[in-house]
């Protein structure tokens, strides 16, 4: 299993802290770096930054939101990226969430399973350099509408890989499933490698609609890991993330979070978490996020511990470990990620 940092978005690490870690990435042989985006720092940008300050690690977008982008304009943000880092660009989408794009974007959260399916057949044709015609339920080009004159175009610059990478970021049932049919890689959050049957049987059974093996799909878990002195001080430092995810990226009754957080058993607990951050109180909802949520969620040890937390994801079926740093020293907790890699 190969270690990845996550580098998310503004304001959980300044623009200088992502390329400060990207640079040690680099520079200790880890596999990736990947940036996010939900409402404020695109993602694009400073991937194109990452990709000027570094020379070997992969960078990758952990996720460009569907809804943001036209289906072109994410291929043609891909190949850009993968010209400019010399092929070193793997390519994340997701739906993101009913909030972000009936609120942010103005695009319904209507049949996304359809729409990821109908983006990604675009992308593939883009990047292959085929001219791109595309008749769907949701996207149609050249558009039907209009002046009438329209026509099939190339892109026209050529990504560096023959076949740059499309991962999905997924953890409802269905999704992942999609993931398993059509993607290259799965990026699961809230992977929990004590319980992993909940994600990895609908992976299987997409894997098994699209005629394909595990070996077809890169399994790339985001994880927060947080390696202090002290296990309390530890779960301290990753208590902010897990209730944010729980409580602020959803609705009380559509958070994907928290729905995946019932089927693994702590529904009521993830529940806590989610009605005291609605509520306004972000501290209660962190001190309500509990040692088992901690455990679903991420990695809080002490640096003699995380060998074995890190070998857990592995034993469980990962391929890459996308770790989102916190604590009171990052570049510290990067180093050890770095020896656990090397350690095997």
């Amino acid at each position: 299993m190969r270690i990845q940092l996550f580098l998310a978005y503004w304001p959980w690490f300044s623009l200088d802290e992502q390329i400060a870690l990207a640079e040690q990435a680099d520079r200790e042989g880890l596999d990736a770096v990947w940036v996010s985006e939900a409402w404020g720092q695109d993602a694009v940008s400073v991937l194109g930054v990452l990709a000027a300050k570094t020379e070997r690690v992969g960078i990758g977008s952990a996720l460009f939101q569907i809804p943001a982008r036209q289906p072109t304009a994410a291929a043609m943000a891909a190949a850009t990226l993968d010209v400019i880092s010399g092929g070193r660009f793997r390519l994340g989408l997701g739906v993101s969430g009913p909030q972000v794009s009936e609120g942010w974007y103005g695009v319904p959260f209507t049949r996304p399973l359809g729409r990821t399916r109908e983006y990604v057949e675009i992308v593939r044709q883009a990047l292959s350099q085929e001219k791109v015609v595309h008749e769907g339920r949701e996207w149609t080009l050249p558009v039907a509408e209009g002046t009438g004159l329209g026509k099939p175009l190339r892109l026209m610059i050529r990504p560096v890989q023959e076949r740059l990478p499309i991962y999905l970021g997924a953890i409802g049932p269905k999704a992942i499933e999609l993931a398993g049919e059509i993607a290259d890689g799965w990026l699961p959050a809230f992977l929990n490698p004590h319980d992993t049957a909940v994600l990895f049987d609908r992976l299987d059974a997409g894997l098994e609609r699209g005629g394909r093996t595990r070996a077809d799909v890169q399994v790339v878990a985001g994880v927060p890991v947080a390696v202090e002195d002290t296990l309390e001080a530890a779960q301290e430092a990753v208590r902010p993330w897990i209730s944010f995810y729980l409580g602020g990226m959803g609705a009380k009754d559509k958070n994907f979070y928290v729905d995946l957080c019932d089927r693994y058993g702590f529904g009521d607990e993830a529940r806590e978490v989610q009605d005291r951050f609605l509520s306004g109180d972000r501290i209660g909802a962190m001190r309500a996020v509990t040692p088992d949520l901690i455990e679903v969620a991420g990695i809080a040890c002490t640096p003699d511990e995380l060998p074995a937390r890190v070998r857990a994801f592995a034993d469980a079926g990962v391929d890459g470990l996308s770790a989102v740093v916190f604590g009171s020293d990052r570049a510290r907790t990067v180093g050890l990620l770095a020896q656990a890699q090397a350690q095997g």
